[in-house]
């Protein structure tokens, strides 16, 4: 199916991940977008408040969590970009 799999590499210990699958320019590509991604979440929740939502049941937990995501989205972008120039 040439499907490889997009996970990070330890390079501290042994890992699972050997250099057939980090030799691909399509992995450094994917970890970039994973630093990315991996940022929103640990924004929303060190800053979001989502780490302990203090709401209960999925539908408030759910919009709580769309409220931090578009506070991410007004708030992170002009770093994003300022990344990209530097």
């Amino acid at each position: 199916m040439n499907v490889r799999p997009r996970v990070a590499q330890n390079t501290t210990r042994r890992s699972a991940v050997d250099r057939r699958s980090t030799r691909h320019p399509g992995y450094a590509a994917t970890q970039r977008v994973r630093k990315r991604i991996e940022g929103a979440f640990g924004w929303m929740k060190t800053i979001g408040g989502m780490r302990r939502p203090m709401l209960r049941g999925t539908d408030r937990v759910g919009w709580a969590f769309t409220f931090a995501a578009a506070a991410y989205n007004l708030i992170c972008p002009p770093n994003l970009l300022m990344d990209e120039m530097v």
